[in-house]
């Protein structure tokens, strides 16, 4: 069977199921399998984006409309 038929085969099962443990089982699998891009960054951007969120909540924000305001001259 190639990759494409066994795709739509389980596809099909998947939505046959009412079963809530292999869909669980299912869902986790997919999460398993998902990258967490965190760890690719390089240090200087994850430092840039602690910065961030520790500016963030400390208030320390600039709503996107200010911003608009003051850079809308240089579009």
């Amino acid at each position: 069977m190639n990759v494409q038929t066994e795709k739509i085969a389980l596809a099909k099962r998947l939505l046959e199921t009412d079963d809530e443990a292999v869909l669980n089982q299912i869902k986790q699998i997919f999460e398993s399998q998902e990258k967490d891009f965190w760890n690719d960054l390089p240090e200087q951007v994850k430092a840039g984006i602690s910065r961030a969120q520790k500016q963030a909540a400390e208030g320390k924000l600039t709503s996107h409309d200010e911003v608009m305001k003051k850079y809308t001259r240089y579009l």
